[in-house]
């Protein structure tokens, strides 16, 4: 820069330099982002739920533009958005709406959004043209496969054999043909003693053990959810995360990480990635 701030510094010159200046700030922003969507659903494709808070129309009004500004945004990054449920207002807006946004980082991204979007403008469904408020509430979710894969690591168990009990025929109390199955991460023990196969009750064991782990995963999977849901707050006053005001003025407010725009109509637009940028940075998500 030092160039630019020759007393002659040719014009053409100080313009290419800013240019490539403020490009490489904007692709160290992006990969400091990337280093900070290192968490293990952020690379994955999101859904999301938008629901209208108390107000009737007025607010699924405003719940139906939040939905039409992620829909924006997400075209601008190149995301495919499929709708996976609407319940249509009344009179106009969505009550709710469920969808899914496809593609990298999505729900890293847009976990930024989550919490309770404010609107203050002039009601277009109030003859008498006055202010209000509405609310609505973003919440997102990674979106993960259904099933389950459980890889068990033959080092991660000990496999133990040992003289069978009870019934089972002559031959069951006299050959080491019981299987118990301890698998050392969890702790969880299993054992199978009704074939007199020691190769079959070990496969037996071996089921059973893969049923076990199936039911942690599906576990600790709730228990993610619970949390994720922890996250969801009341849909009024108090609660919003940021403020979107088109009446008196024109100002568009994050109340987390202070950031904020003149340019509301652009954010409706779907020109939210510094608000994204500045919540991830700030690591208020």
């Amino acid at each position: 820069m030092e160039l630019c701030e020759e007393e002659e510094a040719d014009a053409e010159l100080q313009t290419e330099l800013q240019t490539l200046s403020r490009g490489l700030e904007q692709r160290l922003t992006e990969l400091e982002l990337r280093n900070i969507l290192g968490g293990e659903n952020d690379g994955r494709n999101a859904i999301a739920m938008i629901h209208s808070g108390a107000g009737g129309t007025e607010s699924a009004d405003w719940a139906g533009m939040l939905f039409r500004m992620y829909q924006r945004w997400a075209e601008n990054r190149g995301y495919e958005v499929n709708v996976l449920d609407m319940q249509p207002g009344d009179e106009g807006g969505v009550k709710s709406v469920t969808f899914e946004v496809l593609g990298d980082y999505a729900y890293g991204y847009l976990k930024a959004e989550m919490g309770v979007h404010r609107l203050v403008r002039i009601s277009p469904y109030d003859a008498n043209k006055r202010r209000h408020t509405s609310f609505a509430s973003v919440f997102v979710y990674p979106e993960v496969d259904d099933e389950i894969v459980v890889d068990i690591n033959e080092a991660d168990l000990r496999i133990e054999t040992y003289r069978a009990q009870g019934a089972g025929g002559q031959h069951i109390n006299t050959t080491d043909s019981a299987v118990r199955i301890t698998h050392l991460p969890s702790g969880i023990v299993v054992q199978c003693q009704n074939e007199r196969s020691q190769h079959k009750n070990r496969a037996t064991a071996m089921k059973v053990l893969r049923a076990r782990l199936y039911e942690r995963e599906q576990e600790a999977k709730e228990a993610a959810r619970d949390k994720l849901n922890e996250q969801k707050q009341e849909i009024a006053w108090g609660s919003q995360i940021r403020s979107y005001v088109l009446h008196p003025y024109q100002l568009v407010k994050d109340h987390r990480t202070e950031h904020e725009t003149g340019n509301a109509q652009g954010v409706l637009e779907g020109d939210i990635d510094a608000f994204i940028e500045q919540a991830l940075l700030q690591k208020v998500v």
